[in-house]
């Protein structure tokens, strides 16, 4: 429908392309407004006329339309009322499609997305979580827009504190505590070792020591090295298990140790390295920001040379349309020098491909959390005490509920997830038991338990034949209509979301959903006598579980049939 308001308008003015048009109508917010709104503000300059003489203009050129109830002239504003059963129809048919809210616009183009990236030998606690949860929606966001994305985990997996770490197992450790342990164990070295060499200066001197000998190929330096990473990510994808997550590559710093001499010479070629005290530097003063490292005064490479080899390789390797960073929000300067730097090679797609997505910080206000170490919060300690918490409710409220363990699953992570997705990425997220597992309100479990309960209608109705012939005119209601006009943004959303960055657009999309479809249905019975009319409600009730779990996915939420 609004295409065709948008061809309508394009046959009857001039000065505005398809895509302006487009852009500039809107959804009215309230119905006696009419179903699309096109602002003449715009065309007030070049036409030179008031913009309300724009519009009726515009009525009288279109005239007598036969999709089309009647169109106003409120204001600066054209308003169209389209035949509601033509209306209903065109957004039945749109949702019903198996690709509804997907596109082509990305076929044949890759997207990098940089995201979670937890430093090896370090517990993967409550801090990772949101750059994991953020990137691994927007890869299904651009995924949904025909895009092939490349998940990376670029695991913090080289530097001076792997020869930290090596001076104090071969001091104080243990191999058979470290093997039940894991990386709490290591981290309990870690700290062991901070707090010796406060004692022991030189132990500093070793730890620079060892990690020479990891970048020098040593042996015994990187089979231990080697054993921690393997630790590691042991532990880390049982968490990446819990959220139903999985990479393309992990591929961390270490990968490009050997690629950064390549860095150098560019830059060197380039004449852009210079030195400061003794370290080598590309100098940003021009560009208001401070030099960015290139080399340490030992000669040794730094993570701003590798960040800089991983944008070559991966730009020769997938040949890029955008690689994404999701990182928080003081990375900022660091991402900007790095992305200039690449830009000063002679690169000018740095501009618009090399992109830096912050967020921001995690707060656990008020929330009673398991621990395995001092005020240390492991991911993988909040997902299990939602699924726990979850369980809790169930066993209270719906005992004989099947499967009880796998939909505590569903729904407990799914609020942890949806919880920080609904937000603005770049506001701070707080962990609040009572807000987080409501069924209630603006959450997870409410828009699953909207799902769950369309499940349950459509079970009752094992007849009914999705996409069947159905009376339009059975669901021109205001109910009917509103739920119809929300489910019928989704496409857009999905844009939206991609276009900001920002899964918060879906997410607050399916609770608009949830919260239409959950008027719609109690101004309306469903399972009536007249088939006619029951067919006609629960496609609404199809639609609206589709499109829910079709946004929920978009999140890395799955939806339960039962709750």
């Amino acid at each position: 429908m609004k295409n065709k308001i948008v061809e309508l308008i394009e046959k009857n003015i001039e000065g505005l392309s398809t895509e302006d048009i487009a852009g500039l109508i809107e959804i009215p917010p309230k119905p006696e407004m009419g179903d699309f709104a096109f602002p003449c503000f715009r065309l007030a300059k070049t036409m030179r006329k008031a913009p309300q003489m724009i519009a009726a203009d515009i009525k009288e050129a279109i005239g007598s339309v036969d999709f089309i109830d009647d169109i106003q002239v409120q204001g600066a504003y054209l308003n169209f009322y389209i035949k509601k059963d033509t209306f209903v129809k065109s957004m039945v048919d749109a949702a019903m499609a198996d690709d509804f809210g997907s596109s082509t616009m990305g076929d044949g183009q890759t997207i990098c997305i940089d995201y979670s990236s937890p430093n090896v030998a370090k517990n993967f606690h409550v801090g990772h979580l949101r750059t994991t949860i953020i990137g691994n929606s927007l890869y299904k966001i651009f995924t949904k827009l025909g895009y092939k994305v490349e998940r990376i985990n670029h695991l913090g997996d080289w530097g001076t504190q792997f020869g930290k770490l090596i001076v104090a197992y071969k001091a104080w450790g243990d191999e058979e505590t470290v093997k039940k342990d894991g990386v709490a164990e290591l981290m309990k070295l870690y700290v062991k070792f901070h707090d010796e060499a406060e004692k022991n200066p030189e132990l500093n001197d070793e730890a620079r020591a060892w990690f020479a000998k990891m970048e020098q190929g040593d042996e015994e330096a990187l089979k231990i090295w080697q054993w921690f990473k393997d630790i590691s990510l042991i532990e880390y994808k049982r968490t990446y298990d819990l959220l139903g997550m999985e990479f393309d590559h992990y591929l961390g710093e270490s990968f490009y140790r050997d690629k950064t001499s390549d860095i150098v010479k560019k830059i060197t070629d380039a004449n852009l390295l210079t030195e400061s005290e003794g370290a080598k530097i590309v100098d940003l003063e021009a560009y208001d920001m401070a030099p960015c490292l290139i080399l340490k005064n030992d000669g040794s490479s730094i993570y701003a040379t590798r960040d800089l080899a991983a944008i070559f390789y991966r730009k020769e390797t997938h040949n890029f349309v955008k690689c994404i960073y999701v990182t928080g929000q003081e990375q900022k300067l660091h991402f900007a020098q790095v992305f200039k730097v690449v830009e000063l090679l002679g690169n000018e797609w740095a501009k618009d491909q090399l992109v830096h997505i912050p967020y921001g910080l995690v707060s656990l206000e008020g929330a009673k959390l398991s621990t395995r170490s001092g005020n240390i919060i492991y991911a993988e300690d909040i997902l299990l005490e939602a699924i726990a918490k979850i369980k809790e409710i169930i066993n209270e409220k719906n005992p004989d509920l099947p499967d009880k363990d796998e939909t505590a699953k569903k729904i407990g992570v799914g609020a942890v997830l949806f919880n920080d997705l609904y937000n603005q990425r770049i506001k701070d997220v707080s962990f609040k038991w009572e807000k987080l597992l409501n069924f209630d309100g603006e959450t997870g479990p409410y828009v699953q338990y909207t799902y769950a309960r369309c499940a349950s209608i459509l079970r009752k109705v094992d007849d009914f034949v999705p996409g069947e012939a159905i009376d339009y005119s059975l669901l021109t209601n205001q109910e009917s209509m509103d739920l119809l006009k929300e489910i019928s943004r989704f496409p857009k959303i999905v844009k939206d979301a991609a276009d900001k960055y920002e899964p918060s657009v879906v997410a607050r999309f399916s609770v608009d959903v949830a919260q239409a479809f959950n008027k719609f249905y109690n101004a309306n019975r469903i399972n009536v006598e007249e088939k006619d009319v029951r067919d006609a409600r629960v496609t609404l009730v199809h639609l609206t579980k589709k499109t829910i779990k079709d946004a929920l996915l978009l999140l890395g939420i799955e939806c339960p049939e039962q709750m």
